[in-house]
């Protein structure tokens, strides 16, 4: 790179040290051949003399504009990436050039990487205050019930009901650990993946009856479908999908609602819907549904509470199954989670 710039330096040199010869060569001819006197061939000479003088100067001061702006530039460029590396990321090049190059380039990309990093500092930010919000809940609660214990006053019942709100906020704790490190691993490039064959209508019959004593509680009504489907994934992150989903069916719809579960194949996929006549959620919170910590309005009360990384981690499941999730829902009619996936 070095040599082919020093290369160009002596072609612009020699260039420059031709024009400037045939410059004066040209000026004397035609001086030669007209009959001028002597102070006449001083006078056109020095004009001859001052017009090549400006046009060296002018063109050493483009190249003297041109070489400062980029010099600038990368100024700005080194500037910034400081301010970067030390935590601050509301930088933006803002450059006018006149056309696109190389460098119009590098200005777009490193705006965007800022940008990108920001957005990254933010949702980092954002993950920080709800792990710290989720946790700091039921602590509050297990302390205040652990002191409320101390005192000799309290009757069995009383007694009874702090160790059972103890118990409960304790497991919601361990619940949030469990998912936070499931979401992390499931994140990272080492987490175990291993694809089998199996009936999918067979282990989503499994999870329903496992659930029964839930939706018995509730007297909900179940109609469901599932068409004989095999399919070739992980097993085991399988079930937590159809875990998750079902548990959310039953915790948000009302005692006497109904549930709704369908599997059938779709040419060389799956198709799984599962609705509820539940609360609904709202034409705004399904655009986050899926982000982490994220809770409907209308699901925080807390007999309905949970970790909001629950659907985080079914996306991401089916996303490593190369398959897609969406959700339709309308606020106190239900919701329904609609899930494709590749067979093979």
């Amino acid at each position: 790179m070095r040599s082919n710039r020093f290369f160009k330096q002596i072609l612009g040199l020699l260039f420059f040290l031709t024009f400037i010869s045939i410059c004066f060569s040209a000026g004397y001819y035609i001086i030669q051949l007209l009959p001028l006197r002597l102070t006449d061939y001083v006078r056109y000479l020095a004009t001859i003399m001052t017009s090549i003088t400006i046009m060296i100067f002018i063109g050493y001061l483009i190249h003297a504009i041109h070489h400062n702006k980029r010099v600038n530039i990368y100024l700005e460029i080194i500037d910034a990436l400081r301010k970067i590396a030390n935590g601050d990321y509301n930088v933006q090049l803002d450059f006018k050039m006149d056309k696109k190059n190389e460098m119009t380039d590098i200005i777009n990309h490193f705006n965007h990487m800022a940008k990108q990093l920001k957005q990254m500092e933010e949702m980092r930010q954002e993950f920080i205050s709800n792990v710290s919000h989720e946790i700091q809940s039921p602590l509050t609660s297990i302390v205040g019930f652990a002191q409320a214990l101390q005192f000799n006053k309290l009757t069995i019942e009383e007694r009874n009901h702090y160790l059972h709100i103890i118990e409960t906020e304790s497991r919601r704790l361990s619940k949030l650990s469990d998912n936070l490190l499931k979401l992390t691993s499931l994140e990272s490039e080492h987490h175990p993946f291993e694809r089998t064959d199996f009936r999918l209508d067979q282990q989503i019959r499994t999870i329903i009856l496992a659930c029964e004593p839930t939706w018995l509680e509730k007297e909900l009504e179940l109609d469901i479908s599932l068409g004989k489907v095999s399919i070739f994934a992980d097993k085991d992150l399988m079930s937590q999908v159809w875990t998750n989903l079902i548990h959310n069916s039953i915790k948000f719809t009302r005692h006497h609602g109904t549930i709704t579960i369908r599997l059938q194949q779709i040419d060389d996929q799956a198709s799984i819907t599962i609705s509820d006549t539940g609360i609904g959620i709202s034409d705004q919170d399904q655009f986050h549904i899926f982000e982490r910590f994220y809770k409907a309005d209308l699901a925080r009360e807390r007999t309905k509470s949970g970790s909001g990384l629950g659907l985080s981690i079914v996306k991401r499941i089916i996303e490593m199954h190369e398959g897609t999730i969406s959700v339709k829902s309308e606020l106190q009619k239900g919701t329904t989670f609609t899930i494709l996936l590749p067979i093979s």
